[in-house]
């Protein structure tokens, strides 16, 4: 850690002569869930991240962020871990059309499924009349496991299960090898009636297990604005080659389909129709495997392989610092293999009992959320739902989830 923290300051201090600005940003979070007649779960989170931004001159800027998180849970020892994170970091320079990223930078892939956060890595872009293109490089394995979501194999899920521990930090903390490359094209508006994008992404499996996962993304998008509404549109074709299956070349399908309309009224309101389509292992199709294996829903958090999600939602702010959104999605699975987790229970080999094989619809979920800004600086994030298997036929004897949670956010400069 002493050295992690020398090298830190050996890049800030020769930037600190000139202009500088400093920042922290503090969130406090809290949430209790409960499952059927299970004791309710409490969980508390403190987050602490400090900033640092210099303007090089004109064309070159540099910005280093860290942070700490103190996490305490209820669980059967009443768990306590602190866990600490490289967050954005990087340096870029740009000018009239071109810019170059390098650090721990953003990407996210066109329909935002496939990867999505924080990478290592570097891009450029380029701005032109024909669409802004960019490429890019990145290493997923400096990142922290539990905030990158690198999960898709079972050895990077057997990896992400264990419990971060500082005495043996190499082994537990970071997230699987792989490495992340992609050409990105987008227009921002063609023949001035819809804005597209593409992208062709390939991910390497780097690890050293003898079974490894390589895939490629072929993806699109496209944005149509009509009048108050906003249409979405877009897919993913995925290919892979896992050495599993005697390096089995699989075709992966994924989608998405959202309607957005912006509601004339006094205050800013819209309400929008979500669905996501990722396919599982069945027929000719494999189950959808992105790199960034985030979890879907408020209440019922679902990864995407085999699994798809219909969802309504209204968010409106009624002043600059307050609004509230409301939203009810279903969720729908492909097959019996892509998704196990709850509502459904498994054998000690971990494949799906008999009475939860048949059956399409997983349940519904239903969720409240509220955010207002006491001051400029200072946010509270208020949220709950409950979800309801009765209301789908994959499980429907499972008893409901219940989720209510709270973040207080403050940043000062």
């Amino acid at each position: 850690m002493k050295k992690i923290i020398f090298i830190i300051l050996m890049i800030i201090l020769p930037f600190a002569a000139g202009a500088a600005d400093f920042s922290v940003l503090t969130s406090q979070y809290f949430a209790a869930d409960k499952q059927g007649e299970d004791e309710p779960g409490f969980e508390y989170q403190l987050n602490i991240l400090p900033g640092f931004a210099h303007i090089i001159n004109d064309s070159c800027d540099f910005y280093i962020s860290a942070g700490i998180s103190l996490d305490w849970k209820n669980d059967q020892e009443n768990s306590f871990s602190w866990v600490p994170e490289l967050m954005r970091t990087e340096f870029t320079w740009m000018n009239s059309n071109m810019v170059f990223r390098f650090g721990r930078i953003n990407y996210n892939d066109p329909l935002g499924l496939i990867a999505s956060g924080l990478f290592d890595g570097l891009q450029f872009s380029h701005s032109s009349a024909a669409g802004d293109f960019s490429i890019g490089a990145w290493y997923t394995g400096f990142l922290y496991k539990k905030t990158s979501y690198i999960v898709m194999d079972k050895q990077d899920l057997a990896s992400f299960n264990i419990a971060y521990d500082p005495e043996n930090f190499t082994d537990t903390y970071f997230a699987p090898r792989r490495l992340l490359i992609s050409l990105d094209w987008e227009h921002p508006s063609i023949a001035y009636l819809f804005q597209l994008k593409a992208a062709v992404t390939a991910q390497i499996d780097l690890s050293e297990d003898a079974e490894k996962y390589h895939s490629q993304y072929y993806t699109f998008k496209s944005i149509i604005p009509i009048k108050n509404f906003d249409i979405e549109l877009g897919g993913s074709l995925e290919t892979s080659q896992d050495s599993t299956a005697d390096t089995e070349t699989g075709i992966a399908l994924a989608g998405q389909f959202n309607i957005l309309y912006k509601i004339p009224s006094k205050f800013s309101s819209s309400l929008s129709l979500t669905s996501r389509f990722a396919s599982g292992n069945r027929g000719l199709t494999k189950a959808f495997i992105p790199l960034s294996n985030r979890f879907y829903g408020d209440v019922h958090k679902m990864r995407m392989p085999g699994s798809s999600l219909l969802g309504l939602n209204y968010t409106a702010r009624f002043t600059p610092g307050f609004g509230i959104s409301l939203g009810a999605s279903h969720f729908l699975r492909h097959d019996n293999t892509s998704y196990l987790g709850y509502p459904f229970e498994t054998d000690e080999n971990n494949a799906l009992i008999k009475e939860h094989k048949n059956g399409r619809s997983i349940g519904t979920e239903f969720s409240a959320r509220l955010v207002w800004s006491l001051f400029s600086d200072l946010q509270l994030n208020l949220g709950g739902g409950v979800f309801l298997p009765v209301l789908g036929d994959a499980a429907p004897g499972v008893k409901p989830l219940y989720l209510a949670e709270i973040t207080l956010a403050f940043a000062f400069y």
